[in-house]
């Protein structure tokens, strides 16, 4: 993939939830990311899940047509013990594609391993290693870091969609730091 650094790209990520939906934006530009906006959509209020679903779609389209993002990435839905909570995540996640749908948005979906991967180099990163990670990767005041990590994951989205289509076509991808060692021990000082 070759990428033109002076184009500029708006990125909405989302962790879709059935109660707190997070959401992160990233202005990409000369293939920096700068961090726009992050929240969260709270739906704990509203009892009924089919008005939950329409609330979910109607916040993500506010949200695509306040900032008018270029990609939508999505976290997948990961595999759980209960079914039910699986379906209604699947549900939250399925309404907020329809409303990038909606708006001719390109979605991409990543598992939460790979986005916990991208960012802190442990797919089995807690939320907080996740969160304290992006603050030092995009110069995030503490104290414009969300309250939630639902807007924090949301936002680990958005990046890790950054750095998968930001690696240039001859990179080579590699899959741990132990391997990235090895092939470049000859940029490491020790």
């Amino acid at each position: 993939m070759t990428t033109n650094n002076n184009i500029e790209k708006i990125v909405l990520g989302i962790d879709p939830g059935t109660l707190i939906m997070g959401y992160g934006i990233l202005k990409i530009y000369k293939n920096k990311p700068k961090l726009i906006a992050m929240g969260v959509v709270d739906i704990r209020s509203t009892k009924n899940i089919y008005l939950r679903l329409g609330h979910i779609f109607r916040r993500v389209t506010g949200i695509i047509d306040s900032y008018l993002p270029d990609e939508l990435a999505i976290e997948a839905p990961f595999y759980g013990k209960n079914v039910q909570s699986m379906l209604k995540l699947g549900r939250a996640q399925g309404v907020a594609i329809a409303a990038a749908i909606n708006r001719d948005i390109p979605i991409t979906e990543y598992e939460p391993r790979k986005i916990k991967m991208a960012i802190t180099g442990n797919g089995n990163a807690s939320k907080e290693q996740v969160s304290g990670m992006l603050q030092r990767i995009l110069n995030i005041d503490p104290n414009d870091m969300s309250n939630h990590f639902d807007a924090t994951d949301a936002l680990a989205v958005a990046y890790c969609h950054f750095l998968q289509t930001n690696v240039p076509k001859n990179e080579v991808h590699i899959k741990s730091w132990k391997e990235f060692i090895k092939k470049n021990s000859n940029k490491i000082h020790k």
